[in-house]
Parts: C-alpha cells; sequence; structure tokens
C-alpha cells in the first residue's frame, strides 16, 4: 500500500465525493487525470492503473501525476479536518485564528473577544499550549486594548509556561520510554525497564504527583501497564491505577471534553483490575468505558470497540461463563472491519483459540490456522511477548489434540529462538514450562508422579499474586496432571488468594 492508499484507506464516502468535488474545481485543464487516478487507488483496481500511463517511458509522467495527487489529497484532508471537525480543541484553535484575522484588519474589540472567549475554554480543557499561544497572541497585541492588564496577563502567561514546560518534559519522557519499549517489545532489547524509567524521569526532572491532564495521565499509564506486562505482575502498578482513579473523578467535568484520553485510562483500569484478578471491578470499568464510547455520537466507539469486547470476553470467561466469552468473542470478530487494528483482531483470536482450548474443543485450530505469518512477522508487528505467547498456545494446542510430531517440532523452534532471551529477561521459568511440557508429550504416564506435579506448582512464585494469562498456561499443564478439564483447573487457580 503506497502513501495515497493509506491517506484513502481513512476517508469516508463523504471524504471521498468531496475531495474529487476539490480536484474538479482545481483542475484548469479537462484532460488532467488525477480523478481517474485517485478513482482506481480507491477501488485498488491494480490492472486498470498500468493502463493509465501504458509504456515505460511514461512512468515520469506517472510518477509526477502521482506526486501531485498526494500534494493535493494531504492539503484536502488537513482543510477537511479543520473545517469538520467538531471537538472543543478545534474550537478554540478556530477561535484563535479568526481572532489574529480581526486583528491584522483592525477589528480590535471583536478579535479580543474570541481571545476570552478561547481562553476560557482552553482553561476548561486544560491545554497549557493552546494557552501559550493565546496569551502570545494577546501579549503581542496588548497595546491596541488599553482595558487589558498587561501585568496580570504577564502573570498568567508565566505560570502557564511553567505548567506547560512540565508536560512538556513529561511528553519528552514519555516518548523516550515509548521508544525503549518498542526495542524491548519488537527488537528484543535487554533493558531494565524500571532503572530506565527512574533515569528517564530524573533526567527530566519529571514528578508523577505533578500529573496534570487526561493527556499526561495516560501517557504514565500507557507504560504503566506495559512494564507491568513485561513483568507479568500487574499488582506492581497498582498503587498508581489508584491514585489514577482519584483524578478522575475528581476531574469528572473534564471527562468529555477529553473524551479519547478519558476511555484509553478507563480501559488501562479495566485491565490493571481484570489482570489482578478483580473481575467485578474490571466489569464495573468496562461499563464505564462502553457509556464514554457511545458518548458524542459514537465518535470513538470504532477506535476502541475491539479491545473493549476482547476483555469482555476475557472477564467474562474468568468469572465462570465461557460460553458467553466464546459468543462475545466470535462476534466482534466476525463484525470486524478491513480498517480494524490488526493487533486488536489477533488479540481476539488468540483469545478465542484459548477459550476453545480450555475445553478441548478442536475449533481452536481453526483459530490457530488463522496465525499465517512467521514467528519473526509476529515478533516485529505485534511484540517479543505476544510472539512468546502465540507460540505457547500453539504448542499446548498441538499437544492436547495428540500432534506430537508438530508439538515437538513447535518445542524445537521455540528453544532456538526464545531460548537465549527468555534467559537475558530473566524469565527461564518459561523454559521451565516448556520442558515440563516436552516430559509429558515423550512420556504421558509421567502426570501420575508426584514430582511432575510438584514441578508444576514449583513455577507459582510464592507470596506473589501471579498474572492471570501465567495461571492460565499452568491450568493447563495441572490439568494433565491432576487428569481434569483444563477449564476447571485454570478456574481454581484463579480464584486462590
Amino acid at each position: 500500500m503506497n502513501a495515497i492508499q493509506e491517506i484513502i484507506s481513512i476517508m469516508d464516502t463523504g471524504d471521498n465525493k468531496a475531495f474529487i468535488s476539490y480536484l474538479r474545481h482545481k483542475n484548469k485543464r479537462e484532460d488532467t487525470k488525477n480523478i481517474p487516478l485517485f478513482k482506481l487507488l480507491e477501488t485498488d483496481d491494480i490492472n486498470s492503473l498500468k493502463n493509465l500511463y501504458a509504456g515505460a517511458k511514461n512512468n515520469d509522467a506517472y510518477h509526477a501525476l502521482s506526486k501531485r495527487l498526494y500534494d493535493s489529497l494531504v492539503g484536502f484532508m488537513a482543510n477537511r479536518t479543520f473545517e469538520t471537525a467538531t471537538g472543543a480543541t478545534h474550537e478554540v484553535q478556530r477561535l484563535l485564528v479568526v481572532s489574529r484575522l480581526f486583528l491584522e484588519h483592525s477589528l480590535t474589540k471583536t478579535a479580543f473577544k474570541c481571545l476570552a472567549k478561547a481562553e476560557a475554554r482552553a482553561l476548561a480543557l486544560e491545554d497549557f499550549a493552546l494557552l501559550n499561544d493565546i496569551y502570545h497572541t494577546q501579549v503581542q497585541y496588548a497595546h491596541l486594548n488599553a482595558k487589558l492588564s498587561l501585568d496580570v496577563l504577564v502573570q498568567k502567561f508565566k505560570a502557564n509556561a511553567q505548567k506547560l514546560h512540565r508536560e512538556e518534559q513529561l511528553n519528552i519522557g514519555y516518548a523516550l520510554l515509548r521508544r525503549e519499549l518498542a526495542a524491548i517489545q519488537h527488537k528484543g532489547k535487554v533493558t531494565d525497564l524500571r532503572e530506565f524509567i527512574v533515569h528517564t524521569m530524573e533526567q527530566l526532572g519529571i514528578s508523577l504527583n505533578e500529573v496534570l491532564t487526561f493527556r499526561s495521565l495516560y501517557q504514565m499509564l500507557f507504560i504503566a501497564n506495559e512494564y507491568a506486562a513485561l513483568n507479568s505482575n500487574y499488582a506492581l502498578i497498582e498503587p498508581f491505577a489508584e491514585k489514577s482513579y482519584r483524578f478522575i473523578t475528581a476531574r469528572q467535568e473534564l471527562a468529555g471534553r477529553q473524551l479519547y484520553y478519558h476511555i484509553y485510562i478507563l480501559y488501562f483500569m479495566a485491565n490493571i483490575h481484570f489482570r489482578n484478578r478483580r473481575f467485578n471491578d474490571s466489569g464495573d470499568y468496562l461499563q464505564k468505558m462502553m457509556e464514554q464510547m457511545l458518548e458524542q455520537n459514537k465518535r470513538y466507539y470504532s477506535r476502541f470497540c475491539l479491545r473493549y469486547f476482547l476483555l469482555l470476553a476475557l472477564t467474562k470467561n474468568y468469572l465462570g461463563a465461557p460460553g458467553i466469552a466464546i459468543g462475545i468473542a466470535e462476534k466482534a470478530l466476525s463484525t470486524a472491519g478491513k480498517k480494524a487494528d490488526p493487533a486488536d483482531v489477533n488479540d481476539l483470536r488468540l483469545a478465542l483459540a484459548v477459550f476453545y482450548l480450555q475445553h478441548s474443543d478442536r475449533t481452536a485450530l481453526k483459530q490457530m490456522v488463522q496465525f499465517t505469518h512467521t514467528d519473526a512477522w509476529y515478533e516485529k508487528k505485534l511484540g517479543m511477548l505476544w510472539a512468546i505467547r502465540k507460540s505457547l498456545v500453539e504448542l499446548l494446542m498441538h499437544t492436547e489434540f495428540e500432534h506430537t510430531e508438530l508439538a515437538l517440532s513447535r518445542i524445537k523452534s521455540f528453544k532456538r529462538r526464545y531460548k537465549s532471551y527468555l534467559a537475558e529477561v530473566k524469565e527461564s521459568r518459561v523454559m521451565d514450562f516448556v520442558l515440563l511440557v516436552e516430559r509429558y508429550i515423550l512420556k504421558p504416564e509421567i502426570v501420575a508422579a508426584p514430582t511432575f506435579k510438584q514441578g508444576i506448582m514449583a513455577l507459582i512464585v510464592p507470596g506473589v499474586k501471579e498474572d492471570i494469562f501465567v495461571l492460565a498456561f499452568l491450568g493447563w499443564l495441572l490439568a494433565k496432571a491432576e487428569r481434569r478439564t483444563t477449564y476447571d483447573v485454570t478456574l481454581e487457580l484463579v480464584n486462590r488468594p
């Protein structure tokens, strides 16, 4: 997919029609081929595309046309976004732009009224960057408004500048941490993430006590969630999660204006409670999340719906309603459109495979066969942790359905690919788990030996509230030792104090 097609993929029917009208108005010649090219790219008609400029000598003409179409598309989308966006932030931006226009044409009184309205709305949004631009404009043209107290204005400007600086430092820290996380997840980099976080925050002078906005809280919760996932220990971040909830409840009046970040925060909170096995609390946050997803004419519904249904299905499954969980996941997958985030789709499919596997249902095979890419592809696109988890599910599935040769082949591949990495990141018990599975495959009667069950239980860290996904894997192997169903054993492990 080229750059033009990527932009087209986020456009709806109304955008497409408006862009064609925009091109017709812009074209000065009737034989310009930008509209035919756009329609061919929109429909992905490769054969007709080849005929648009037939012959090698016309390659330059085709590329020039593509470049002009790309420039037109970017300009159109920029203008359309600014014109049609209805969010509170865009309203402030429009007020700021029009106030500057009025000031340039000496409409001073009207301009300062617009600036005052913009300031009030930006304050309500706690948008320090917009406030900085507003105060900058007010100071620049203060000589035109004798009623304006310059001293008061300068004080507000400086106070906001301090808040903006703290927020920007936090944003820089977030960017550094996101990059380090990407290296850990997608490139297998070995890093002491806790040390990196502490060092980064100290270097930038950041304190979690200075969380100022919904956006900065979202950034910190994102990092906290990723840190907990890498350590398979969500209890580590629970105090911070509780602090986050207090932040939200104290600022309910801002929730509607910060809807995107508010939904994300509720999702993080629901996920933290789920991974810490507080399923009813997770369900409460999911209900609040859905309420917000339906706000503003479901503005962010499609953005969050798949991860919402994934977490809802997981919660139902471990609350003892596997049939409901499977129904939720199946329906979410069947209704996922082409524009759905591949990560969300793959997460749902893997969860569904696990649901079926926990009941020894061969439908799990139909889900796993959908994963057609290589391990390297999944590592790059979805992260090392996800790729390892998927490989383990595949290994258990082949073992469950007695595909012995395939299971042993997967174990051999897993050792070769991940053994060194797991040792470096101090996750040796994953390999211990795989070795126990291998022993079971090679000698199934070993499950009757007391030492086999003892070996499984030794993988549970004493005094630590194990992550639910860790227990799901252990539950499968323990079920073999106890000759019971995986789902029942897993539920017992999950519900243990």
